[in-house]
């Protein structure tokens, strides 16, 4: 058997996807394997520490995915920091409904699923959305919020997203994400005036 780069990329391809979908603990490693078109020992090649080094993987790469998006979500830094937050939360209702109100983000599914179970997926998860906050803050803070406000802002924003898709999911509605985009904008726009 020979095991390649491309080999491991597919099953990370593979898990997310399937973390995604369907969550952490309803998917097994055969499956995982299967669906990456894999054979079953490369995954414990690539991933001595089973399933759980697999969700940390699954967890950081599409982590960074994320922070990219939000780099292209606020590229400009002159822009009004509030309504670019509401057209980030209109793109995301977009999204959920394009992805057919499946969870888009992989993170927040694990992190539901196994924080208080499995402390390196919590790590992971909780560095993960640590990286989200700062970036966010940075976004803020450039447009002139001090930067304990623009953490707490970013924070308070990411937290509304994640719980307007669990709730938009749920109704299969993007009615919850698109009143948090309204609300999200106001505490924005509010952090703005406190400064």
């Amino acid at each position: 058997m020979r095991v390649t780069g491309d080999t491991r990329a597919r099953i990370v391809t593979a898990a997310t996807e399937l973390f995604r979908r369907q969550g952490y603990a309803a998917t097994g490693m055969k499956q995982i394997v299967t669906t990456a078109g894999a054979p079953y020992g490369s995954a414990y090649h690539f991933f001595p520490g089973g399933k759980a080094q697999l969700g940390e993987e699954v967890v950081r790469t599409s982590g960074a995915a994320h922070l990219e998006l939000i780099g292209q979500l606020f590229p400009d830094p002159g822009a009004d920091p509030a309504r670019a937050t509401a057209a980030a939360f209109e793109g995301a209702a977009e999204t959920l409904r394009e992805l057919e109100f499946a969870d888009p983000c992989p993170v927040a599914t694990v992190a539901l699923e196994v924080a208080s179970t499995h402390e390196g997926l919590r790590l992971a998860t909780a560095e993960v959305f640590g990286t989200w906050t700062e970036a966010l803050a940075a976004f803020y803070a450039g447009a002139g919020m001090a930067p304990e406000t623009a953490r707490a802002t970013a924070s308070s924003v990411i937290a509304l997203l994640e719980g307007a898709f669990m709730l938009g999911r749920a109704a299969h509605d993007t009615t919850p994400v698109r009143a948090a985009a309204r609300a999200a904008s106001a505490i924005v726009r509010d952090a703005l005036t406190a400064g």
